[in-house]
C-alpha cells in the first residue's frame, strides 16, 4: 500500500501545525485539546521545519522541570524531520519509523507538506492489506 492510499483512508485530513516562536506550553495545550501525539512546526504552513511530540515535551520536563514550558517550540523541536512522499510504500515508511524510533512523519509532495501519517496509520493499512490477502488466499483454496 502506498502513502497516498493511507492518507485517503484517514478519517481526519490536514496537519496540526504550530509556529516556531510559540511556547512549548501552547504546543502542549494544542496536543491535549486535539488529542494528538505531535505537531508540525512551520512558519508558512507549507514546509515542515520541525516536529514536536508529547514525548519530546515529557522528556524535557523530566530533565529540566516545568520551566521548559515557557521555551519556544523551535528550541525543543526535532529540526528537519524525516519525511515521506505519496509514492512511498507502507513498508518503507514503517521501516524508517522503526529505525528512527519516531511515530509521526510529514508527507511531502513537490516540496510542500500535504499530510502527516502516524505509525498507527501505517500499521492499520498493513493489517487491512494482510486481511485482504488472507481472504483472497482462502477463496483460492476453497475454489471461490
Amino acid at each position: 500500500m502506498r502513502v497516498s492510499q493511507i492518507l485517503k483512508a484517514k478519517a481526519a485530513s490536514g496537519v496540526m501545525t504550530i509556529k516556531p516562536e510559540a511556547s512549548v506550553a501552547d504546543a502542549a495545550n494544542l496536543l491535549s485539546s486535539k488529542r494528538i501525539g505531535s505537531v508540525v512546526v512551520t512558519a508558512d504552513e507549507k514546509h515542515a521545519q520541525g516536529i514536536l511530540s508529547e514525548r519530546d515535551i515529557v522528556r524535557e520536563i523530566g530533565k529540566r522541570g516545568p520551566s521548559c514550558l515557557s521555551d519556544a517550540v523551535a528550541d525543543m523541536m526535532t529540526a528537519d524531520p524525516v519525511t515521506c512522499s505519496v509514492d512511498d510504500t507502507a513498508d518503507e515508511v514503517l521501516s524508517r519509523m522503526t529505525e528512527g524510533r519516531f511515530r509521526h512523519m510529514p508527507v511531502v509532495e513537490d516540496g510542500r507538506m500535504i499530510g502527516l501519517i502516524t505509525i498507527g496509520d501505517v500499521v492499520k493499512s498493513r493489517l487491512t492489506e494482510l486481511s485482504m490477502e488472507k481472504d483472497a488466499l482462502e477463496g483460492m483454496i476453497m475454489g471461490h
